[in-house]
């Protein structure tokens, strides 16, 4: 069990280290994502961003996520599922009209570092703080791998024991830190699960990117 999000990052710096990455990058996906990325850029002096990618809910229940939409239009659908619910991506266009207006309004926010830089001169490493379904994640990979093929890690303390071999085969590497076969929720496996506030978040982007400029 993880003390809090930043001991979760500490602990992930600390195997990220060993593998020497070539002038990496760090997108964490708000908000727990960018908390578990800030040590893990501290230690590797490596500039931090982020990415918004947005679940797609079914259309009589916003919970009931049928897949996901990336800042840069891409989506991944779960196909299983909207078959079996019978939907097809006609059905959930408003849905996602709606999303694609949040990640704008998300964009603009966090401000300059919301905009990727160009990544093909980057390592980069996508971090969240968990992996329960996986949708987020899959769209924000999908999405990293049309602006670079330079190698896309994946990094988070915990995700559920059934999903390693499917994110590991989406990246180049997969760093996690447990994998169990009973997960129920990201938030078990923290004692300290609370969520930063939007201003907090974008403090640390800030801190983050101005140690970057100094160098």
């Amino acid at each position: 069990m993880f003390n809090n999000k930043k001991h979760a990052g500490m602990l992930l710096s600390a195997k990220i280290e060993e593998l020497n990455i070539d002038n990496p990058l760090l997108i964490g996906i708000p908000r727990g994502g960018v908390e578990v990325a800030e040590p893990i850029a501290q230690s590797l002096q490596a500039p931090l961003y982020v990415t918004l990618p947005r679940k797609i809910g079914a259309p009589f229940n916003r919970e009931y996520a049928v897949g996901a939409l990336a800042p840069d239009g891409t989506i991944s659908y779960d196909e299983f599922t909207l078959n079996l619910l019978g939907l097809t991506s006609k059905d959930l266009k408003p849905i996602i009209t709606r999303e694609q207006l949040e990640i704008k309004k998300r964009l603009e926010l966090y401000g300059p570092w919301g905009q990727l830089p160009d990544l093909k001169h980057h390592s980069v490493i996508l971090v969240d703080d968990g992996i329960a379904t996986g949708y987020t994640v899959r769209a924000a990979i999908n999405s990293l791998k049309k602006q670079t093929d330079n190698p896309l890690i994946l990094a988070v303390p915990v995700l559920p024991s059934d999903l390693v071999d499917s994110f590991a085969a989406l990246v180049d590497i997969l760093i996690y830190l447990e994998a169990p076969a009973d997960f129920r929720a990201v938030g078990q496996y923290y004692k300290d699960f609370s969520e930063l506030t939007h201003e907090a978040v974008i403090d640390i982007l800030k801190k983050a990117n101005a140690v970057q400029s100094q160098q």
